[in-house]
């Protein structure tokens, strides 16, 4: 076992057994006889070094003892952070057992927060105990819902997760002999935990808590991919052709006998009793629904959703309205750009022309991905500009895999190791090309690498004086708040001079706004899916193939397609707020800082130190 690269510090244990109601640990230190007077004066040094730390230190102390052991429950979150000592176990898929460990764990910390003075709290100190307490207090409410009935759909599968992982493309190392072997182990535990996904997905079906028919049929080819008959064809194999050189002879043979045997009796065999067990009872026992409404307490469930997913207390009614009228916004600005071009038609008419004319089609996905990668060199120059901090992180252009492909969205970031170790991905979907306009490149690269989530999610993992919670974690309205802002950046970073590039911009945030409307429609409302594809088709150039598979993501995900347009509003609102109160003091380098350097606060906690900014820059 490796050197801890977390450690609980003395303090940290001081102040969990002294202050912050560890009954049990207290008992067992008060009771204990002291065998010497060496004994004495230690534990009389401890309790006046624990009297004398501020309130602020009791919370950190918490803050990382709660970090440690969560990093323990969940390892692979530790993973992903670059942290390797828990590399050889998947934790808990959902059992009984583990789920009262992990509500017990919630309370336990909430417990220890309360105790917490927060009147002698300020700055920073204050933004983590609001956040740390309101996410306990959030986790607790969540377990009245059982979203672990419904484990699997097309757009969150495990076994498209644990694929990615043991390609060797994803975080899980194989640098290491013991690499190899971590992840071996790791295969025992997904082999074992499908038993407990189908008796969860069972309970689900005797509940009447099951996912739509429509999603589940787009499972069964995610898994079929990899119920492969010749072993070198796995993604499982991948690992094994690019073993390093470095392994010795005995080694390699060893690992390729394993591999091979773990691939054929273990992952094979547990795709194969997946995707039986979902094609065959699952899917007779899905519903024909689309949204949460259909579900057993399904609306007040929703709303608890919608609730996490915004930070705001806005209703989904509320969002509904929102979005129709920022749809009707939009189109109007579509319009002028329609006069700048020179179209002649109705908006209806333009939008099937930039879908299907053939200058806005890729001609190859080689072309596609070297459109990315020209955009990266243009806009590394001009960040500067508008931000005082450039993360150090790098990352790197990837198309989507072949076997996730036809169910993934246009794009997506996958978050780099904080140690430096490993880049970050942004992942381009290639599939159908006919469904990728050219004129979507500059606005979705702004979202999701500059200055959109790579930026943001890179300097917030980088800041140096918050807690690991805070760093690693985030509020979902701020991140994807934040990479929508992002792409109205695109003039002032010196993009969007091509008309359509521009109109583009529009059409993301668009679809943004449609997505308040379908989402709370589907959800809320008890839409269909039909109406949605219908709603999406009238108000958007989107393809078919994107208007089926966002329709599909809204049903699988509830309320997460919320967080774009939410987050984005309130920071577009705060900026206007702080150029209107600053004038011509307003300085938008130093604007970004301060959204960007407490990491992705809640948005409800950003407003409130937004505008505390605002007058200490005007006093």
């Amino acid at each position: 076992m490796r050197s801890l690269k977390f450690k609980v510090s003395a303090i940290a244990m001081a102040v969990m057994l002294s202050a912050c109601g560890n009954e049990e640990s207290k008992d067992q230190v008060t009771s204990a006889e002291p065998s010497t007077n060496t004994q004495q004066v230690a534990e009389k040094t401890a309790a006046e070094t624990v009297k004398e730390l501020s309130e602020a230190e009791k919370a950190n102390a918490i803050y990382e003892a709660y970090w440690e052991e969560n990093l323990k429950m969940n390892p692979l979150n530790a993973t992903f952070m670059g942290d390797d000592r828990y590399n050889d176990t998947l934790g808990d898929f959902g059992t009984e057992k583990g789920r009262a460990e992990a509500l017990a764990f919630s309370k336990k910390y909430l417990e220890k927060i309360n105790q917490i003075d927060e009147s002698e709290l300020e700055g920073q100190a204050l933004l983590s105990y609001q956040i740390f307490k309101n996410e306990r207090e959030a986790e607790i409410e969540g377990t009245k819902y059982p979203d672990y009935m419904q484990p699997i759909q097309q757009f969150y599968n495990p076994f498209n997760f644990f694929a990615m992982l043991g390609s060797g493309q994803s975080a899980q190392p194989f640098k290491t002999v013991k690499d190899y072997e971590n992840w071996l182990n790791r295969l025992d535990e997904a082999y074992a935990g499908v038993d407990v996904i189908i008796d969860n997905m069972r309970t689900g079906m005797e509940n009447g808590v099951v996912q739509p028919k429509a999603l589940m049929v787009k499972v069964l080819p995610q898994l079929k991919a990899h119920m492969v008959d010749d072993v070198e064809q796995s993604l499982f194999y991948k690992p094994i052709d690019s073993m390093p050189e470095s392994f010795s002879p005995e080694d390699k043979q060893r690992l390729t006998k394993e591999y091979v045997n773990t691939i054929k009796t273990m992952v094979v065999p547990m795709y194969t009793r997946m995707h039986d067990f979902i094609k065959d009872e699952y899917i007779p026992a899905a519903r024909d629904t689309a949204g949460m409404v259909a579900l057993p307490n399904g609306k007040e469930w929703y709303a608890y959703k919608v609730k996490q997913t915004t930070s705001t207390d806005l209703t989904p009614d509320e969002i509904h309205q929102i979005g129709l009228d920022e749809v009707a916004r939009i189109h109007e600005e579509m319009k002028d750009v329609m006069e700048q071009v020179g179209f002649e038609g109705s908006l209806h008419e333009f939008f099937e022309f930039t879908k299907n004319d053939p200058q806005f089609i890729f001609d190859s996905k080689e072309d596609m991905l070297q459109a990315y990668e020209d955009l990266r060199a243009q806009l590394d120059k001009t960040a500067p500009d508008l931000f005082k901090v450039i993360p150090e992180a790098q990352f790197e252009i990837r198309p989507v895999e072949a076997f996730r492909e036809q169910s993934s969205s246009s794009a997506s970031y996958q978050r780099p190791a904080p140690d430096g170790s490993r880049p970050g991905i942004f992942y381009v979907n290639t599939y159908d090309l006919s469904a990728r306009p050219t004129w979507t490149v500059e606005s979705l690269y702004l979202h999701e690498a500059v200055p959109g989530h790579h930026f943001q999610i890179s300097t917030q993992q980088e800041l140096k004086d918050i807690p690991a919670f805070r760093r690693f974690g985030g509020t979902t309205a701020f991140i994807e708040g934040w990479g929508l802002y992002s792409e109205s950046l695109g003039k002032e970073m010196g993009v969007y001079t091509d008309p359509y590039q521009y109109y583009g911009a529009l059409g993301a945030e668009l679809w943004r706004a449609i997505r308040l409307v379908v989402d709370t429609g589907i959800h809320a409302k008890g839409w269909t899916r039909e109406e949605v594809l219908d709603y999406m088709e009238q108000n958007s150039a989107a393809a078919e193939a994107r208007r089926v598979s966002e329709a599909e993501r809204f049903m699988a995900i509830p309320s997460q397609a919320l967080a774009y347009k939410i987050g984005q509003l309130k920071i577009r609102e705060l900026r206007t707020l702080a150029e209107n109160e600053l004038g011509e003091s307003f300085d938008i380098r130093e604007f970004h800082h301060q959204v960007l350097k407490d990491g992705a606060l809640p948005l409800n906690i950003l407003e409130k130190k937004i505008k505390r900014w605002i007058q200490s820059q005007k006093a």
